[in-house]
């Protein structure tokens, strides 16, 4: 038996019902913010993620799904979605388009790591982008976007995370201080640890194992570093959170992965997810698209959800709910089949979901509708089809109902603008 590769696996129904659901939600969110989708390839040039990810990162040095094509020129699975975008928003001169480029995906990312609870080799993520301003008041409002999805999801218990890493002048200030801290403290920590602190000091912040954590956390804080200017868009990034009474815990720790990040960064965790409980992340990347080659300044920030978590804890919430049927018809004979095809088009045109069964044993099809999860069940035989009235049952509380085509008609479209 051929199985699916180690770390991917198939999303099943019902549960891709949950998935549509999440998706669903996140564009209407998206649509009010004004952010419009962006669809990039799936393969990138391996130099896309070495120059803007950073060729020190686990992903580009550990991760990467990277192969050598048929011309020699070397291509990357998407790791992650923002160099790619940016890459598309350079390559498409969106920035000759006026105003800030609000931009959103979903898709699948590829990362070769240790498969864990709701982190897998094939995973997916909902992401945004905003393009085109170093303004704080973007920062909040794509820390609001995110945290609305995560309402509009009625995920509740979760905790966000903020920090400002400063621009690139305080950064090198920053780390030329862990690099002296960290002679004397490397030898202790872990052996990827011990790499970071030797060609960029600030990643030693974004280790997760947990015996290294004392020791980091006698580090100085990056928030004493900051110049007056990245102290002031701090400042200003908290100022606009609280008019929005969006609460934040400052965590001067946070630094996030990838190289490519500046001032604001960000994280929502959630406790249902154990050790690995962050949901998404995020930050400022001002001077990326610059390192691909802009010759136009293009600061931005952005987010992904990772959405394989996403849906775990929607699911354990019982904030989402698998789709249910909303009408099964049970033909009777070959004529009662054909039928209830016509039938069932003029029902599907109420915007009203039906399977009609082919079994032809009525003990059989309403054995099936219960597991279907069928809200009602229409009968149909020689006899309903002669008088144009139909028996329906309601499968939760069993009572059946005579009615005739057009009250059937009535009575389902009724039932669906009550949900």
């Amino acid at each position: 038996m051929i199985r699916a590769v180690k770390g991917m696996r198939d999303i099943l129904p019902p549960v891709s019902g949950i998935w549509n659901q999440v998706e669903a939600a996140s564009r209407r969110m998206f649509a009010r913010f004004n952010y419009r989708e962006i669809r990039t390839p799936i393969l990138e040039e391996t130099a896309l993620f070495t120059r803007s990810v950073g060729e020190e990162s686990d992903i580009v040095s550990k991760e990467m799904y990277t192969f050598e094509d048929r011309d020699g020129s070397s291509l990357t699975l998407r790791p992650e979605n923002t160099a790619p975008v940016l890459r598309a928003y350079i390559e498409h001169r969106l920035d000759q388009q006026s105003g800030v480029q609000r931009l959103y995906y979903l898709g699948p990312m590829f990362r070769r790591e240790r498969p864990q609870k709701g982190r897998f080799r094939q995973f997916y993520q909902i992401g945004a982008e905003a393009i085109g301003s170093d303004s704080p008041a973007i920062d909040a409002e794509m820390i609001e976007l995110v945290v609305r999805i995560l309402e509009q999801l009625q995920i509740g218990s979760f905790e966000l995370l903020i920090n400002s890493i400063g621009s690139k002048d305080s950064r090198a200030r920053y780390n030329e201080t862990l690099r002296v801290q960290l002679k004397e403290l490397a030898p202790r920590l872990c052996e990827d640890c011990r790499r970071r602190a030797e060609t960029n000091p600030l990643r030693v912040l974004d280790c997760k194992v947990p015996q290294d954590q004392p020791l980091i956390d006698q580090l100085p804080s990056i928030l004493d570093y900051l110049d007056p200017e990245d102290e002031d868009h701090f400042r200003r990034v908290r100022e606009f959170l609280d008019n929005r009474q969006i609460a934040y815990t400052v965590k001067p720790r946070l630094v996030r992965g990838l190289d490519y990040y500046s001032r604001t960064t960000f994280e929502i965790t959630h406790g249902s997810l154990g050790a690995q409980n962050s949901i998404l992340g995020g930050g400022r990347y001002d001077g990326l698209a610059e390192s691909l080659g802009s010759k136009v300044p293009a600061p931005g920030i952005g987010f992904s959800i990772g959405e394989d978590r996403l849906v775990m804890i929607a699911e354990e919430n019982s904030s989402m709910h698998m789709p249910a049927l909303d009408l099964y018809l049970a033909p009777m004979g070959d004529v009662a089949i054909r039928h209830s095809g016509v039938l069932a088009r003029e029902i599907r045109d109420l915007d009203i979901s039906v399977e009609v069964g082919v079994d032809h044993k009525l003990k059989r099809m309403l054995e099936i509708a219960n597991k279907l999860g069928a809200r009602y069940t229409l009968l149909v035989g020689d006899e309903e089809i002669v008088t144009q009235t139909y028996t329906l049952k309601d499968m939760k509380s069993g009572d059946q109902v005579r009615l005739t085509r057009q009250e059937l008609l009535d009575r389902l479209a009724g039932s669906k603008k009550e949900e």
